[in-house]
């Protein structure tokens, strides 16, 4: 029996217990579980495949080193090179699938389970998004989004909210709204461009979460699903540099993603 049916047989059956010993799970709750099981267990089916594609990738590799044994140069180099890729590949796989077995045992994450892989892809695809699944939170670096002192979301991020938008319009994330909150570092704003815009840190860091509704909106999530906060310099997450250093960490824009309230 693989890993992922072993799992999901556990659920099924635990499931089946509390329905057949009255402990007040409702029909709907009893449905809602089974589609979580069978969303993690095909999750967990396509992992599988994976790592075994990415097993057997590896040992082909590791006997095309092995014939190489005694020369050197470029194709042994790489070779090596995409041996190594592989196996980092082949421990990544074996972490996630590892969570998502956990998570089937304890009764799964905040969010929906398809939601929060959908969620984990997309932060994957980028360097400036961190996902949180325990909050179900995701964290933009403000550095990557915007210029220096700006509110102008810069090309190269755009991408990144369009996908945002279309993950959040999906049917297991309709019932879900954000909330967009800026941060800035300590350092004052000085220029005096700048500041006729920004007046302050507290500004600025309002004025990009509500650049971020903007292009969200844009892409078609509704602007009642949203709402923005600006905590300016006064919510670090690290210790900024003495005498007005700043700190890029601090530098960022958290989307919290949390259940509609009506």
């Amino acid at each position: 029996m693989t890993s992922s049916r072993f799992y999901g047989w556990i659920l099924s059956l635990a499931i089946i217990t509390l329905v057949a010993g009255g402990c007040g799970v409702s029909q709907q709750q009893y449905e809602d579980l089974q589609t979580q099981n069978r969303i993690q267990q095909n999750r967990l089916n396509e992992l599988e495949t994976a790592l075994a594609q990415c097993n057997q990738s590896i040992q082909e590799k590791q006997r095309q080193i092995e014939a190489l044994q005694g020369k050197t140069g470029a194709d042994l180099e790489a070779c090596q090179a995409l041996n190594a890729a592989l196996e980092t590949d082949l421990e990544e796989k074996k972490a996630l699938i590892a969570k998502l077995q956990a998570q089937l045992l304890e009764g799964g994450a905040p969010l929906p389970l398809e939601l929060n892989v959908k969620l984990q892809e997309f932060a994957q695809t980028s360097d400036m998004i961190d996902f949180d699944e325990a909050t179900g939170s995701l964290k933009f670096k403000s550095d990557l989004l915007f210029n220096l002192g700006s509110d102008e979301v810069q090309p190269t991020a755009v991408e990144s909210l369009k996908t945002l938008a279309e993950i959040m319009n999906t049917p297991e994330a309709r019932e879900f709204d954000l909330v967009i909150v800026g941060h800035t570092d300590d350092v004052p704003i000085r220029r005096a461009a700048t500041r006729q815009a920004h007046p302050t840190n507290w500004h600025l860091s309002a004025h990009r979460a509500i650049s971020v509704l903007n292009n969200l909106s844009k892409y078609g999530l509704e602007q009642e699903r949203m709402a923005i906060k600006g905590y300016g310099e006064f919510r670090p997450v690290e210790p900024n540099r003495p005498n007005k250093g700043g700190n890029p960490a601090n530098r960022r824009v958290e989307i919290f993603i949390v259940p509609r309230v009506r």
